[in-house]
């Protein structure tokens, strides 16, 4: 007898029954239904035969199936307990997997993938990730210089559209500045909430991020780059140096101010929505060598 794919709405509601389980609202779990959506996900991840396929989340295992049936190995990091044993039984046709009772956001990434990858193999995120914690997980991924080659991920449509977001949009904030230094990103496909138990409140959406080799924009001090691009954003309506000089008023005097916008040569009265990342790094580095002197 063939096994339905875990992904489906008789399947989905047969694992939960027989491991006596609801679903965690708490943890974000929305499981999917739809197989095909998943086997889209693992094309556009580009998961073939030499990758290492890194899952968050992985719930009672949708994903992490089609990921088997193509990725060299899977390694899935799952936070809630009740799901593991879930895992097991679900998971248990594939040998190349393995699951870890872990929060990702407390895992030491590098260190397990030095132990786990050689080096012909090609590191891939492939996740649906719990819409209360999407951004965290993927902050962390992209902060802590792993050796990952891209992130498909599945989150909130309106998250996804705003980490891809480019200047003059409303969409377009730190977060897009955040997720662009460190990637290419594109959504690359919506997902409607009809294909998920329990349907969620709004779209999904996947967004892969392409790692790249080296930041966007040389940065003299990283930290003051992205203090000031939040500062920038603090108060949508208002411009770049009300933004500015609420945060650093401590840092700059009132002639620093005017050396600042006068050295990067930007217009004072524009707001951060308006400014590409290659002007914010400008900004930053004018900065940090005023305060610096």
């Amino acid at each position: 007898m063939v096994t339905k794919p875990i992904a489906t709405i008789t399947r989905t509601k047969e694992i939960m029954e027989r491991h006596g389980l609801g679903f965690k609202k708490s943890l974000g779990q929305n499981f999917l239904i739809d197989p095909n959506v998943l086997k889209k996900i693992v094309a556009k991840a580009g998961v073939d035969e030499n990758t290492i396929a890194l899952e968050i989340g992985p719930g009672i295992g949708a994903l992490t199936e089609h990921l088997a049936f193509e990725a060299k190995h899977v390694y899935a990091f799952e936070i809630d307990q009740r799901l593991i044993d879930v895992l097991k039984d679900t998971l248990a046709p594939y040998e190349h997997v393995t699951v870890y009772h872990q929060d990702i956001l407390e895992a030491d990434i590098k260190s397990f993938l030095q132990d786990k990858v050689n080096a012909d193999e090609q590191v891939r995120v492939v996740a649906n990730l719990p819409y209360y914690i999407t951004t965290p997980i993927l902050m962390k991924l992209l902060r802590d210089e792993l050796p990952i080659h891209s992130m498909t991920v599945m989150m909130q449509k309106e998250v996804a559209d705003r980490m891809a977001a480019g200047p003059n949009t409303k969409e377009y904030g730190s977060l897009s500045i955040a997720v662009q230094y460190y990637t290419e990103s594109n959504v690359v496909m919506t997902v409607p909430k009809t294909c998920f138990i329990p349907q969620p409140n709004v779209d999904s959406a996947i967004l892969q991020l392409v790692k790249r080799e080296k930041p966007l924009v040389g940065i003299a001090d990283e930290a003051l780059f992205f203090e000031l691009v939040q500062a920038s954003f603090g108060q949508r309506r208002k411009t770049i140096k009300n933004n500015l000089q609420r945060e650093f008023k401590d840092r700059l005097s009132k002639d620093q101010f005017i050396e600042l916008f006068e050295e990067s040569g930007i217009e004072p009265s524009r707001r951060g929505e308006s400014l590409s990342i290659e002007e914010f790094a400008i900004l930053s580095n004018v900065c940090h060598k005023i305060i610096s002197q």
